[in-house]
């Protein structure tokens, strides 16, 4: 199967890394659903896409919520017939120190960022079951393998329940001819690093990186396309590390 036959569904896809994931898989050849919370924002990255809307389309969805990736697929099955693989990038970024976590702020952080992806890779691994196909990559972070540095634990424990997620529906998936992948990123040349490491900081955080670099976000988007085509059939259950030597196993 050819990238040129494949849809696509990317979460968090109206901005930074979910906006670049969408645009390397659309320019490799697929159907790219840009999906976001904020529809204005997913409806401007699809535009830039495809205006015409035949292979790039916004979609609202808020992750949180299970019942909204079901309709997601239902809205792509009617407009595109079917989907082939699933991005889970959608993850709200806080950093507040440990101890002045509120329970319910550790809540809605593990439910949006590791919740999303328990009902993304449920939601779409049973269709994809269905069709004896299906790729998914899920964006992990480095924060979940070290324990955060720079982010707050509800963040680094959501990072790390992902990784172990993958793992779990990779067994289940496999035998259905469904791969699941995860990507852990350290930190990227993004906004939202940008907003956490403060440019008066800048300087002595990049000292503490092995290769001396914030990472090329682009480099993140084409390993999720890799990971994603049909000849990354004998990769699943993996966490790729892209984390310039921050962490080493």
């Amino acid at each position: 199967m050819s990238e040129a036959a494949q849809t696509v569904l990317v979460t968090g896809a109206g901005q930074g890394l979910g906006a670049l994931i969408a645009a390397q898989l659309h320019a490799a050849g697929w159907k790219v659903a840009v999906s976001d919370i904020d529809l204005t924002a997913a409806q401007a990255v699809a535009e830039a896409l495809d205006a015409s809307g035949d292979t790039a389309c916004a979609l609202a969805l808020d992750v949180a919520h299970h019942a909204s990736f079901e309709t997601a697929l239902a809205a792509l099955r009617d407009r595109w017939g079917s989907v082939q693989a699933l991005v889970n990038n959608a993850a709200v970024t806080v950093a507040t120190p440990v101890m002045e976590i509120a329970p319910e702020e550790f809540q809605r952080v593990l439910s949006i960022n590791a919740g999303s992806v328990f009902a993304g890779c449920q939601v779409f691994g049973r269709h994809f079951q269905d069709n004896g196909y299906g790729r998914i990559v899920n964006l992990a972070s480095l924060a979940g393998q070290n324990g955060g540095t720079a982010t707050g634990a509800h963040y680094a424990a959501s990072k790390g329940a992902i990784a172990t997620l993958t793992k779990v529906f990779a067994r289940e998936l496999g035998p259905s001819g469904i791969t699941v992948n995860a990507i852990a990123p350290g930190p990227l040349d993004l906004p939202v690093v940008h907003r956490v490491v403060p440019a008066a900081r800048m300087a002595a955080f990049l000292k503490n990186i092995p290769v001396g670099a914030l990472g090329d976000p682009t480099y993140v988007a084409a390993t999720v396309a890799h990971l994603l085509s049909p000849a990354a059939g004998f990769v699943t259950g993996a966490t790729w590390d892209i984390n310039g030597g921050l962490y080493l196993r």
